[in-house]
């Protein structure tokens, strides 16, 4: 059973939408049957969940020292020429805003229990840098979020926290390179919403922590509770 045939019943509508303007797999571009939602069955059933003992340890090697995030949870896993990598390229430089909607339910859906225990009082989608945004036009992790939201009710919130300057890629840096590169790059421009709450970031791709955990100490410094962050993919 595919995990979010529960949240689409829109078969029909699509039987006609296909006739005029017909739907590509988001991962391998084939044409999509009315069935199918967003990517087609074989590579949906390509899609690779990590397991929790996998997100354990990623949790120790990421986030453990210092604990700034409390928890975490990864949807997918990434990896190159997977249908993970090609719907996440395909939200990011191909403007398929859908994708980040269903990423984001399938991330809610599949730890639902998880994120309901954290409690959270909102979602906060780490922010582009301005230039970056208007040069791309939207924030992929905005839409990521949209999708936890509508699977969970939990409120979003994209005017708390701003990035200040220009990061270069973090994709070729190692480590170190991640964490010097992200260092004071985000500020509050809210600071009194975020004291004593409960906060969740939403990225994209995890590969070593360093964005969120620079995004989450601006947050812990201003007084947030608890700060726990939610991706539709990791890193392999």
């Amino acid at each position: 059973m595919r995990f979010l045939s529960n949240i689409f019943n829109e078969t029909s509508i699509n039987y006609l939408f296909d006739f005029f303007l017909p739907r590509l797999c988001s991962s391998c571009k084939r044409k999509l049957s009315p069935e199918e939602k967003i990517v087609c069955d074989e590579c949906y059933s390509k899609l690779k969940i990590p397991n929790s003992s996998f997100l354990e340890e990623e949790y120790q090697n990421k986030f453990s020292h210092p604990k700034i995030i409390e928890d975490f949870r990864a949807g997918l896993i990434f990896e190159e020429e997977s249908p993970t990598r090609n719907m996440i390229h395909s939200l990011k430089y191909e403007k398929k805003f859908g994708v980040g909607i269903y990423l984001g339910r399938l991330v809610g859906n599949i730890f639902r229990d998880d994120i309901k225990n954290w409690d959270a009082d909102f979602i906060i989608p780490v922010p582009l840098y301005a230039v970056k945004k208007a040069d791309r036009g939207y924030n992929q992790s905005e839409f990521i979020a949209k999708g936890i939201s509508k699977e969970l009710n939990i409120p979003i919130k994209t005017r708390i926290l701003k990035r200040i300057r220009h990061t270069q890629t973090q994709t070729k840096l190692n480590s170190l390179e991640r964490r010097t590169n992200v260092q004071d790059a985000f500020k509050l421009r809210r600071k009194t919403e975020v004291k004593g709450k409960k906060i969740i970031l939403v990225d994209d791709v995890v590969t070593t922590g360093s964005t969120v955990s620079e995004c989450a100490k601006v947050l812990k410094q201003a007084g947030a509770d608890k700060v726990f962050a939610l991706f539709a993919a990791i890193a392999n």
